[in-house]
């Protein structure tokens, strides 16, 4: 009897904890199945935001390599579209790019370019070596458009520019040159030829010897 009162103790014992816990338990397990199945549903649904913009990435790629009437409208929606829907993207940065280069190269509006251009920069301000590259563009599509001072400061807010220090170097000698400042200019030129600019040597060389600088200088 002793034992069949313990066993009977040991169930009551049980339903009287339930009494006071059940619901908070149960609260409980729903809770972490909820963080569960919406961790899941959000991945998911991030899965799918990155397929899209993917698809309308290689879209607006197509329709850039087409070249037909309508390449440019479609570039520029596509664009816009990865811009409104997907800003956090990588795609909608390297689609930007693409547009700017349209913008440059078969539109010949450096305005526009540089506008597309801002705006992936400051998506791109986590990444280091991509920001440079944008920057170069930005810096070179507002010189085009005749922002001498607004290139100017993009190229000093650089930072550590890394293997773009002397490319930026010589893109701001070239500014200063067009903004009639030629020791500005000249010592610009200079910096990149220090900096070791690759690849532009001799149309460097160029514009030193312009100035009256010779390669021993």
């Amino acid at each position: 009897m002793a034992e069949l009162r313990t066993e009977e103790e040991q169930v009551q014992a049980i339903k009287d904890w339930w009494k006071k816990n059940g619901s908070s338990l149960l609260i409980g397990i729903g809770a972490a199945l909820a963080i569960v199945f919406g961790w899941q549903g959000w991945q998911s649904h991030q899965d799918q935001q990155r397929a899209e913009a993917a698809n309308q990435f290689t879209t607006l790629l197509s329709a850039f390599t087409a070249s037909d009437e309508s390449s440019d409208e479609t570039v520029a929606f596509v664009a816009e579209t990865l811009r409104n829907e997907h800003a956090t993207s990588a795609y909608a940065i390297y689609g930007n790019l693409v547009l700017a280069r349209q913008q440059m190269a078969e539109q010949n509006d450096p305005e526009a370019a540089a506008e597309s251009l801002q705006w992936a920069l400051d998506q791109a301000k986590d990444y280091q070596a991509l920001s440079l590259v944008i920057r170069n563009r930005l810096a070179r599509a507002q010189f085009a458009a005749g922002q001498n001072e607004v290139a100017l400061k993009t190229l000093e807010s650089a930072g550590e520019a890394d293997a773009f220090t002397a490319i930026f170097s010589e893109l701001r000698g070239d500014i200063l040159m067009a903004m009639g400042d030629t020791e500005g200019a000249r010592k610009a030129y200079l910096d990149a030829r220090e900096q070791g600019q690759q690849g532009n040597g001799g149309l460097l060389e160029l514009k030193l010897s312009d100035l009256g600088v010779g390669e021993g200088a």
